[in-house]
């Protein structure tokens, strides 16, 4: 069980800096400076981590087994980033931001499951968008 639950608390705990560190990005600070930083210390980790749980250290050989997907993620996340950054600065809570994004993001996601991979909706998944629907109504009413 331990194998399931580990990754989503790397997960859970990563992304709640990251919120964190997010907001607290100065205003007048250039945000593509900001993430310039960002990915140098990122890469860093990575290249530590790589070094550490790689038994063959051949850095350039590992390069060569990736594909385009590597690429394009490095575009998404400058675009996933940059997105919460104008958000906080648009004025989004920081208790609402992720939250909706996320909420959206699981609906989005399963409808590409069905698309692109041919998963299938289950009834229960069905209704778990119904109630991310619902959910998304009530957090954004001003009541």
């Amino acid at each position: 069980m331990l194998y399931l639950i580990w990754p989503i608390a790397i997960i859970v705990a990563s992304n709640t800096l990251y919120n964190i560190c997010t907001k607290a990005i100065p205003g007048q600070a250039n945000p593509f400076a900001s993430l310039c930083v960002t990915y140098l210390a990122a890469a860093g980790v990575s290249l530590t981590l790589f070094l550490l749980t790689s038994s063959e250290k051949n850095f350039p050989a590992a390069l060569g087994q990736l594909n385009w997907a590597s690429l394009i993620l490095g575009g998404a996340i400058t675009g996933l980033e940059f997105g919460y950054v104008a958000a906080y600065r648009a004025g989004w809570p920081v208790s609402l931001c992720s939250l909706t994004a996320n909420i959206i993001l699981a609906c989005v996601l399963l409808l590409v499951g069905v698309a692109v991979y041919q998963e299938t909706v289950t009834l229960r998944q069905a209704a778990g968008m119904a109630v991310c629907g619902l959910g998304l109504f009530l957090i954004s009413s001003r009541g």
